[in-house]
């Protein structure tokens, strides 16, 4: 069985627990707490077993402390993620413009680059938005990641989210293993050829 650890990063508020919860667990954070207002996380894990191209894995997910008070433990959720997501509010600029601080702590800490997804959450928020799709799609361009809008409310996306970015560690790992060189992602179109291992032919992922 696979085994995955994807550190969720990104500034305070920015809905990184609604996410973990939302994926792992099924439901609305706000639904789970009854929560009314803001409670800033330190540091929370959440596991959740499924199955991703007919293979059976385990995946935890780290939920971190945005806010710079907490930036010294940063390194440490860092060196124990595989895989990370970055995430900024489409409601709040300010967010959004502090993303390179997370994405540098992630090439500093990490001997090889970092594998990450972009994430745009709250695009509910549709009324309140400050940042543009295309704006978030030309980050990703310049950095050389994915990127997706999410919605941890309605669940829009979130099951991509984490189920891509395991698609891409996985092969990743099958490319190191077999020593091909990877490009990073797995090749676009909804389905790839992973690396050839001996005796079971062609390695195929949808």
């Amino acid at each position: 069985m696979d085994q995955w650890r994807v550190t969720v990063l990104g500034d305070g508020g920015v809905g990184k627990t609604a996410l973990a919860v939302q994926f792992t667990l099924n439901c609305f954070i706000g639904q789970l707490y009854n929560l009314s207002t803001y409670d800033p996380t330190i540091e929370d894990a959440y596991r959740k077993q499924t199955v991703i191209d007919q293979k059976l894995c385990f995946i935890e997910v780290i939920d971190t402390a945005g806010q710079e008070e907490y930036s010294t433990l940063r390194d440490q959720w860092v060196r124990e993620g595989q895989g990370f997501v970055l995430v900024y509010s489409i409601a709040s600029r300010a967010t959004f413009d502090r993303l390179e601080v997370f994405r540098q702590n992630m090439v500093r800490v990490k001997r090889t680059p970092p594998v990450f997804v972009l994430v745009g959450n709250k695009s509910d928020k549709t009324y309140e938005r400050e940042v543009s799709r295309e704006e978030g799609a030309a980050l990703a361009r310049h950095w050389g990641c994915e990127f997706l809008e999410t919605s941890a409310k309605t669940r829009a996306n979130v099951e991509k989210l984490f189920t891509d970015l395991i698609r891409t560690l996985r092969y990743q790992k099958e490319s190191r293993e077999e020593g091909i060189p990877s490009s990073g992602h797995p090749p676009p179109g909804g389905m790839h050829q992973g690396p050839k291992k001996k005796g079971h032919g062609k390695c195929i992922i949808v």
